[in-house]
């Protein structure tokens, strides 16, 4: 049995609005509405856990009503951290489960559904599955002056970065296993936290449009985007 947690943690600050950003609309909906409706696209009977700060679960379900928002999750409550809040979601999930559960950012609305059906693929496969986009810019790497202090940069072969997205997905045990670690701030996204149990990373090709948003001029490429798919 498969499951996504998904995270809506977000305070809208960098967006300069007054909700958080994963409740603005884009194309008339709610940004957090529609990733949610992809992955219940992508299957009917997936697993979805909601992952929300407390002081936002009674706006959420008020949104619900207002918008006529039927698909059924499971809320689990934020943590301090990101590290805390899957691991609040985790805690939904049966200890003895099997399957794959995948973790996504609430505010990337436009993850496509082949991304989505490779990364629960390869991770039933590998165990572990990440997807990722290519560099396209150049990329220069900051590195010490000879001071020691100033900072000078060098130019770095970008064919040797990828960009890195989510959902990350992984074999249930595996990733339990290792929400069992003690926090550090090494940890900056699902995938690091498995590394720290010495597993490998397997890597998917994402798709560009599955953005993350957290600015203005994300929300106009976004509002794009969603008029794409009407």
């Amino acid at each position: 049995m498969d499951y996504i947690i998904i995270l809506a943690g977000g305070k809208g600050l960098r967006m300069g609005a007054d909700v958080p950003k994963q409740f603005l609309p884009v194309g008339g909906k709610p940004i957090l509405m529609r990733t949610i409706e992809r992955f219940r696209e992508y299957s009917p009977t997936l697993n979805i856990i909601l992952v929300l700060p407390a002081a936002q679960h009674e706006y959420w379900h008020g949104l619900c009503s207002e918008y006529g928002f039927r698909v059924s999750c499971a809320v689990a409550t934020g943590g301090p951290t990101r590290f805390h809040s899957i691991k609040n979601g985790l805690a939904l999930i049966p200890d003895d489960a099997q399957g794959v559960v995948g973790v996504h950012d609430g505010v990337r609305p436009f993850p496509s559904l082949r991304v989505i059906a490779d990364c629960y693929a390869t991770a039933r496969r590998c165990g572990t599955a990440v997807p990722v986009v290519k560099v396209v810019e150049t990329v220069r790497h900051l590195v010490a002056g000879a001071d020691g202090e100033t900072k000078e940069s060098v130019t770095v072969p970008r064919d040797d970065y990828r960009l890195v997205q989510t959902p990350q997905m992984f074999d249930i045990q595996l990733h339990k296993r290792a929400y069992a670690q003690d926090y550090t701030d090494d940890f900056t996204d699902d995938a690091s936290v498995v590394e720290a149990l010495g597993h490998t990373i397997a890597l998917v090709e994402g798709n560009r449009e599955n953005i993350k948003i957290t600015t203005p001029f994300d929300m106009v490429v976004a509002e794009a985007l969603a008029s794409m798919e009407k």
